[in-house]
C-alpha cells in the first residue's frame, strides 16, 4: 500500500480525515497515509488549521513544513520508526 502523501509503500496506513472529524469531516474527504506523515500533519497543525487550509493532498504537499518533512521521510526504509518534531 502507498501512503497518500510521502508515496512510500508502507504494511500499514492509518485513515487521515482531510477535514477533521471535529469539524464536521466525519463524512469528509479521506485519504490512506502513512503513521509518520500522520503524525506529523497532526504535530504541526491544528483542526482549524487543517479544515481551513490544509483540506487537501495537494495543499499538505506544497506547505513548507510538510514539503520538508515529505522530502526527507521519501528517503527513510518504511521500516525505520519516524520520530516527529513541532515547528
Amino acid at each position: 500500500m502507498q501512503c497518500g502523501l510521502c508515496q512510500r509503500e508502507m504494511e500499514n496506513l492509518t485513515v487521515h480525515h482531510l477535514i477533521p472529524k471535529q469539524k464536521d469531516g466525519a463524512k469528509g474527504p479521506r485519504v490512506d497515509i502513512c503513521s509518520a506523515c500522520h503524525r506529523q500533519v497532526h504535530a504541526l497543525f491544528d483542526n482549524a488549521q487543517l479544515a481551513k487550509e490544509l483540506n487537501t493532498v495537494e495543499k499538505l504537499q506544497e506547505e513548507p513544513q510538510m514539503k520538508k518533512f515529505l522530502a526527507w521521510v521519501r528517503k527513510q526504509k518504511p521500516e525505520k520508526k519516524i520520530k516527529v518534531h513541532r515547528a
